[in-house]
């Protein structure tokens, strides 16, 4: 679990990183501007991080699953090498995914002007500039990519049903707990993922406007890379307690105090 955590950290700083930094730079020097080139950089490293995310998450399910409903086998399911194929697997969809969806989208002519009306490269804006008829080339891979999305979901889903009906059939009270919050924090983190991607792409246009479109791109590009972390460390006991070791210790250190740590 903890080396899954490690590789969606990393995740989560990349993403953030993508775009946040250049807006920044934008609103400190009072420009809008970006080169092409270094529009087509961000469009694919936010779609890499993006979507290695969401296989990192799937997979993450796929951990728990064999936690709870299959520990015995844990260590020959699960070792360091099948984790870290599972981990390659998840980085090179992501790089694969976002290598076609970057050459798909720029190979489209630009027929309204270069003008984004986002703080970042974001897809929909882009094809708002592009031709009537190369703008349904891209709608049809992107229900390609909804297709990939919804097949990572379903299994998903089904890990925690499976989940859940192991958990529900153990005797002790404490074990159960346990299994839920195990798995508490990554349901928070797919929820929280999948419900922004939704309201994003799949919000009516009846409701749609720049201020509400600024705002959105805001909440789904910024909002979970940066609270996966937190929603983490605080349900990690664990984690908890590493920390509050590492504190107390640097602190009678400095104090020259002898300390003994005791749970």
């Amino acid at each position: 679990m903890y080396f899954f955590l490690l590789n969606l950290a990393v995740l989560d700083l990349g993403c953030i990183s993508t775009t946040l930094p250049k807006a920044m730079a934008n609103s400190l020097w009072d420009t809008r501007a970006i080169s092409y080139a270094g529009c087509a950089a961000q469009v694919f490293l936010f779609l890499f991080f993006i979507s290695a995310e969401f296989s990192v998450l799937t997979v993450m399910s796929y951990d728990r699953y064999v936690a709870i409903c299959k520990p015995l086998h844990y260590g020959s399911l699960l070792g360091s090498r099948a984790c870290a194929q599972m981990a390659a697997a998840a980085w090179g969809s992501g790089v694969l995914y976002a290598l076609l969806h970057t050459a798909n989208t720029f190979s489209l002519p630009l027929c309204q002007g270069n003008a984004i009306d986002q703080f970042f490269c974001e897809i929909p804006q882009i094809l708002k500039l592009s031709c009537t008829d190369s703008y349904l080339r891209e709608a049809g891979f992107l229900m390609f990519s909804a297709f990939l999305g919804f097949g990572c979901f379903s299994f998903i889903v089904v890990s925690y049903v499976q989940i859940f009906m192991a958990v529900l059939r153990m005797p002790s009270e404490q074990g159960r707990h346990k299994a839920f919050s195990t798995c508490l924090p990554h349901l928070i983190v797919v929820t929280l993922f999948i419900s922004m991607a939704i309201f994003a792409y799949l919000k009516p246009p009846s409701i749609s406007s720049p201020s509400l479109d600024m705002a959105v791109a805001i909440l789904y590009s910024a909002v979970p890379p940066a609270v996966n972390p937190l929603i983490y460390s605080v349900r990690i006991e664990a984690l908890k307690d590493a920390i509050l070791k590492v504190f107390l210790i640097i602190f009678f250190r400095n104090h020259k105090v002898p300390v003994s740590l005791h749970r």
